[in-house]
């Protein structure tokens, strides 16, 4: 009997120190950091900002749940929409924090700087939010990835199904910087191409400008019928809001060339209804879309409807995270170059997008939708907003690799 006691408190001993070994090893693993950089306080806040970090911890959390030996942290930081605040954050991250990789990046000017210094310092820049098509152009490198939409793959969603069903005569208004300018000159390309014509185009000041009368007179006068605004979040609201006042909705079809579901609940249907609107994520799309938007549920506030933007902070993420699984810790830790092309190796799949790849200039592929905003009567309940209009196939969705420019492409 006492052998027997013996034997069972030194089994005991030896699971209890076993444990304390393995928490202990545990805490001394590298940890995985990811930044997310974004707008917690301007215009571009109620598109990612706090939502989009929830995500991004939403995939954190599923990540750790089904991996468990590999701990992930995700920390946050507002850019302002200036890159010089946002090149700030960064360094920091980079050179003090031990952030492995940094993701969001709303504005695309934060998010080019941010790409060059993510390349300087070998780590891994997941774009889920800038849109400019330039970042798997000319500027692309083996440390991005851009994942959910840009501005040539918007662009050519909306103008082209438009222009087949009489939308041919365009006016853009833009924001004044590079993302504005990028989808511009994208969706005129497209536009001529299928036989329509541009009018004219205005970019306004950013983020300065709130009162948008002055464009949606010269809209008005401009005899189109399809007018383009190439911006989201607070910037659409009021300009859709505007464009109802002032009677434009009446004579021309509005085409949120960068709009979100975020932005039709807050301008209503009632106001918004008929306008025209690409994403590459729809909560209501499929019963996988329905069963992420259900998980993420009790990390929004009661009104939020996640839209593609925080799809893509976490579909983002999380296969970047699959990629670290795959080449190891302290091989993702020490160069972001080697997580990348991990992740361009493996196949993408997740609940927001479905099955995917990353290309060689590290552009993610998946379908394009364009949806119609409801009618008010037509609205069952919250998130209620779109009916589909036309679906851009995957292989069709995005520029052809060898248009883009990027040095990353051979031949």
């Amino acid at each position: 009997m006492k052998m027997m006691r013996r034997t069972v408190l030194g089994a005991a001993a030896a699971t209890t120190a076993g444990a304390t070994f393995r928490r202990a090893r545990a805490a001394q693993s590298p940890v995985i950091k990811i930044g997310v950089l974004t707008d917690l306080s301007g215009p571009y806040r109620s598109l990612s900002g706090p939502d989009g970090v929830a995500a991004t911890r939403q995939a954190a959390a599923e990540f750790m749940a089904a991996n468990p030996s590999i701990q992930v942290e995700v920390i946050a930081g507002d850019h302002q929409n200036k890159p010089d605040i946002g090149v700030g954050i960064l360094r920091g991250w980079f050179d003090q924090d031990g952030v492995d990789m940094v993701t969001d990046l709303t504005n695309s000017a934060v998010a080019l700087a941010a790409n060059n210094i993510a390349a300087e310092k070998n780590k891994a820049c997941i774009v889920t939010v800038g849109g400019a098509s330039t970042l798997t152009g000319p500027a692309c490198t083996p440390n991005l990835v851009h994942w959910t939409y840009d501005s040539w793959n918007l662009a050519h969603s909306t103008t082209t199904a438009l222009v087949k069903t009489g939308g041919n005569a365009w006016y853009f208004v833009a924001p004044d910087y590079a993302y504005g300018k990028s989808l511009v000159a994208d969706a005129t390309k497209f536009i001529e191409q299928s036989g329509g014509t541009v009018k004219g185009s205005s970019f306004y000041p950013f983020p300065e400008t709130t009162d948008f009368s002055a464009y949606v007179v010269r809209a008005q006068s401009s005899g189109a019928n399809v007018v383009a605004f190439a911006a989201g979040g607070t910037d659409l609201v009021n300009f859709v809001k505007q464009s109802h006042e002032f009677g434009l909705t009446k004579t021309a079809r509005i085409a949120a060339m960068t709009g979100f579901i975020t932005d039709v609940l807050s301008v209503g249907a009632s106001v918004a209804q008929g306008m025209m609107i690409t994403e590459n994520f729809y909560w209501d799309l499929n019963d996988r879309t329905r069963a992420w938007a259900a998980r993420m549920k009790p990390h929004l506030p009661a009104t939020v409807i996640p839209n593609s933007l925080d799809a893509g902070d976490y579909a983002g993420p999380l296969h970047y995270l699959k990629a670290v699984k795959e080449l190891g810790v302290e091989q993702a830790k020490a160069s972001g170059r080697d997580t990348v092309a991990m992740m361009k190796k493996l196949p993408t799949d997740d609940d927001c997008f479905g099955p995917g790849m990353i290309r060689a200039d590290g552009r993610k592929i998946h379908p394009a939708y364009l949806f119609e905003v409801k009618k008010p009567e037509e609205v069952r309940g919250l998130g209620d907003v779109y009916r589909l209009a036309y679906t851009t196939p995957a292989d069709q969705a995005f520029r052809p690799l060898a248009e883009g420019g990027c040095p990353l492409v051979k031949g």
